[in-house]
């Protein structure tokens, strides 16, 4: 399975790629919702993991994007908790909303 990251927070986005490459994924991340775009355009995925705060394309723009091109799974992971937030998420069309902080395997994330 491959999976495409977009968090433009270092250390989380290195402890997510970290844990999903262990559990035998291939991951490509990036800092920035428009390169995540770029290599969505050109690579094949099969799931996406988006931050909503983003440089260059926030996450929501991302997430648009995509669901006009390809009805793939989609799951954000953001630090924007509110209810407001969270239904334009899925408006969108993400799959699942969560909500940082978020716990892997006894790491806070």
């Amino acid at each position: 399975m491959k999976i495409l990251l977009a968090e433009d927070h270092d250390n989380l986005r290195e402890i997510i790629e970290d844990y999903l490459v262990v559990h035998g994924y291939v991951v490509e991340s990036f800092d920035n919702g428009e390169d995540a775009y770029y290599s969505f355009l050109t690579e094949s995925y099969d799931l996406v993991l988006l931050d909503v705060m983003m440089p260059k394309m926030d996450g929501f723009t991302l997430c648009k994007k995509i669901r006009e091109k390809e009805e793939i799974p989609i799951l954000f992971i953001t630090a924007k908790v509110q209810e407001v937030d969270q239904l334009k998420g899925y408006e969108l069309g993400c799959d699942d909303y969560i909500i940082k902080p978020f716990f892997i395997t006894g790491i806070t994330c």
